[in-house]
């Protein structure tokens, strides 16, 4: 089995552990699971960027299994690893381990300690996904997955009517941008037998859509919406203006939270 899936599933099953276990499993073994499988998949993450930097590691799509069939429509659940995500993959989970870490003294003694753990490591599962997807349409899967958790982590203390707030606040607010993004991608699955490739794969867009524009396929004007829509979900995820009213009030989370989700991940 390849290392690459153990990086995803791994942070993914130690938030359904610590989410479902709630209170019953304790304060130091969700502390436990979630850290250490955040350590599991940071460790795994180094080699694959050091190969990267070295040079004796090369682009490579792992598949996981066959999602959606339709007619001639075809997506794959695949992760893809090159230089790009080598690069985030150290990023997000060594950023998220030390917060991990950070977070056992600052979240000691709170009620909701093991929620709070498998928020965590949902959101970090949802990022690591989110840039090891092959195609648009898991692209998307994982970005909303993201939005999902920054929502949660946002309004933890939701029994503060201001953080209950925050946290509606920014899952709508970052929800007017992904419309725009979603847009963008209905636009490239209606459209994908343009190219030569499969139209829903990620390498595919990025490198042929110069050569369909060359061929009178898509029109340049197209070209520009799909990027605006595109763009536009990058807006609101991080919180540039005008989509940016979110984030000031989104600091009603633990600290922990703005300092992995504000300041080092997903906005960054």
């Amino acid at each position: 089995m390849h290392a690459i899936l153990f990086i995803v599933f791994l942070p993914l099953l130690a938030a359904a552990v610590a989410g479902l276990g709630n209170k019953a499993i304790g304060f130091v073994p969700a502390k436990v699971i979630t850290t250490g499988a955040l350590f599991a998949s940071c460790l795994l993450s180094w080699p694959i960027f050091l190969g990267f930097l070295a040079g004796t590691s090369t682009a490579q799509v792992v598949p996981v299994l066959t999602w959606i069939v339709s007619g001639d429509m075809a997506v794959d659940w695949s992760l893809r690893v090159d230089q790009l995500t080598a690069i985030m993959l150290v990023v997000v989970t060594g950023v998220s381990l030390l917060v991990q870490i950070y977070s056992a003294g600052y979240m000691k003694g709170d009620p909701g300690y093991a929620r709070y753990y498998a928020y965590m490591s949902l959101f970090t599962a949802s990022m690591v996904g989110l840039i090891l997807s092959a195609n648009i349409i898991q692209f998307y899967v994982f970005w909303e997955l993201v939005g999902a958790s920054s929502y949660l982590l946002i309004g933890f203390w939701y029994h503060k009517p201001s953080a209950a707030a925050a946290a509606k606040k920014a899952f709508i607010v970052t929800r007017i941008g992904d419309f725009g993004f979603l847009l963008a991608i209905l636009y490239l699955v209606f459209n994908a037998d343009v190219f030569t490739g499969n139209g829903l794969e990620i390498t595919t867009i990025t490198t042929e859509f110069p050569e369909a524009i060359k061929a009178g396929l898509i029109g340049t004007s197209v070209v520009t919406w799909v990027a605006l829509g595109i763009f536009a979900g990058a807006i609101g995820k991080s919180g540039q203006l005008p989509l940016h009213t979110w984030l000031p009030d989104a600091m009603e989370g633990p600290t922990p939270v703005s300092a992995l989700i504000h300041a080092a991940t997903m906005v960054a």
